[in-house]
This record gives structure tokens, sequence and C-alpha cells, in this order.
């Protein structure tokens, strides 16, 4: 069993990994690089508590098949199955295991939510952080070569290279947002089975991208937030896709594909969402409401950091320089 586990810790993502080889030796010419150290701390609290669930349920799987096969053989068969069971219902299994009351699961499933959702307005924070930096360093670049402070061959060389860290920097994101998404599946599980609903209100709470129309010429925004780096426009009367964002933004993406944040007065038929509590009152009995607000305000969180990675992913290919 404990080679098993090894085994499936060793192939998650982001497993033993060191910071050098998740985003590369510090030589000394990234402006950045306090911003990509603070996203990477963040993503190791999601790397190493995402193996609990895999792990929980890979050894209690190979438990079973060498019992039921007496031999390697049927462990491993059971250790594979029993990985994908606790993927999904791993943590459910371990609150379970260690808490025989259910006031003591309540406390420890919104204890977790909560903790969970802190990180992942911390790593939401340093991502865009992150992201700001490496645009304004584009745009520095774009600068200094409409002013002829360096000739093209140099600002092109300036540009590949912000361009390609912007990419590694995109790929840790992406990392940790599936770290995040295969936690929420677990907590998702564990919330449904404390408090019934709860899964039928997240998928509810999260409405699907709707048609709209523009009120007045408005730029898109890397982030919900007017200081953000302006990454496109949109025109009086456009015809766009939106969906909820938040702090008073909806993401708009044009009939050309292009995405970004707007105000919702700026978009007929927009909307924003303000995310619910990220912890349960301090010192107060968790209950199944509270359970269902706290799972939701991590979907909530969820849905808003996948769109940041989304949305930035596409804004950097457009590091280029202008003809």
């Amino acid at each position: 069993m404990v080679a098993v586990a090894g085994l499936l810790t060793g192939c998650a993502q982001g497993a033993l990994s060191t910071r050098e080889s998740r985003i590369g030796p510090d030589d000394g010419t990234d402006a950045c690089r306090a911003q990509l150290v603070a996203l990477d701390s963040t993503g190791n609290f999601f790397g190493a508590q995402i193996l609990t669930g895999a792990a929980i349920g890979a050894a209690g799987g190979a438990l079973a098949g060498g019992l039921i096969g007496r031999d390697l053989k049927g462990a491993l068969i059971g250790a594979v199955a029993g990985g994908v069971l606790g993927a999904a219902g791993g943590y459910w299994s371990a609150v379970q295991q260690q808490r025989s009351d259910q006031a003591g699961m309540f406390a420890q499933v919104g204890g977790d939510l909560s903790r969970e959702n802190a990180q992942i307005d911390r790593t939401q924070l340093a991502f865009d952080q992150l992201m700001d930096c490496r645009f304004r360093q584009a745009e520095a670049i774009r600068h200094d070569y409409a002013a002829h402070r360096i000739d093209r061959t140099l600002a092109v060389a300036r540009m590949n290279t912000v361009k390609q860290r912007a990419e590694r920097d995109l790929a840790l994101a992406r990392q940790i947002n599936q770290q995040i998404a295969d936690r929420g599946a677990q907590f998702v599980v564990a919330a449904d089975n404390l408090a019934p609903g709860a899964k039928t209100a997240i998928a509810a709470q999260a409405p699907p991208p709707r048609p709209a129309t523009v009120r007045r010429p408005a730029a898109l925004k890397l982030r919900p937030d007017p200081a953000a780096p302006s990454i496109g426009s949109v025109q009086a009367h456009d015809k766009v896709t939106v969906t909820p964002g938040r702090g008073g933004y909806a993401l708009v993406e044009t009939a050309s594909g292009q995405r970004g944040y707007a105000p919702v007065a700026d978009v007929q038929g927009a909307s924003s969402r303000s995310l619910p509590p990220a912890s349960a009152p301090a010192g107060a009995a968790v209950t199944p409401d509270e359970v269902r607000t706290l799972a939701g305000s991590n979907a909530a969180r969820r849905d808003s950091f996948a769109q940041s990675v989304a949305v930035s992913e596409q804004a950097a290919g457009g590091f280029e320089l202008s003809s």
C-alpha cells in the first residue's frame, strides 16, 4: 500500500517538485520575479493537499484488491479503482474516519472550506499582480520602441523574453487551477453529503454565457478593476456574450472571440456577482446552511480564478510589437 500510494503521489501534478523546476532559476533579470515566487508559494498549498483523497482511495483499494485477489496484481487493480474513487470521495471518507459525530464533521468541513477559500483569495491576488507586472513590462517595451529609445531588434528580443516568461507563468497558473478544481470536486461531495442540495445550489449559481449589447464604448480590462491593464475595447451597439464577473464587472466576449472585463453599467444585459463570505462565523457552530454557503463561495472563487487564467492566456498571445 505504501508503494502504491508513493507511485500515485509521484504522478500528481506538482508533487515532489522544486521551485526551480516549476518556475526556473533566478538569473536576476526578471523584474516580476517576486510576483512569480508569490504565486508559486500560494500554489504549494493546493499541490500538497490534493494528494490526500487519491492516496486514501488508493490505499483502501490496494488493501481490498490484495485481500480479494491475494496477490500484487489484485492490489494494483484495487489501487487504480480506489484512486479514481478517492479523487472525488477521498476527502469525505477521511472526514468520516476522523470525525464520528455530526457536529465534528460540520466543523471539519466548514473549517477546511474556510481555509481553502482564504487560500484561493491569496492565489487570485498573487496571479493578478503577476499578470499586471507582465502586461506593464510589455507596454513599457512598446513605449520605448515608439519613442525610439530602443531599436526594433532590441524591442523584439525583449518582447519575446516577456512572452516566454508569461507562457511559463500561465503554465504554472493552469496547474494550480487544475489542482483547485480537483479539490473543489472533493468539497462538493463532502458538502452535498453533509448538507443535501449543496451540489444543486452550486450548479444553479453559475449561469451560462448569454447575448448582450454594449451601451457605450468601453475598455476591456485584464481583470475586473479600473486600474487593470486594458487588453481591448468594445464599441456602442456591439453584440457580445457576457458571463457574470465580480466587482461590478462582467466577462465580455466579442464576436471575434476577444475576452476581457467591462463594467456592467456599460453593457446592457450584463451582471456581476459578489463573492459570498470566505469563512464561517468565528466561534459559532457550523450549520447545513453555512456549509452550503461556504461550498458556493468556494465554487465562485474557483470559477473566478479559472476565468482570470483563461482571459490572461488569450491576452498574453498579443505580446507583439506594432508594425
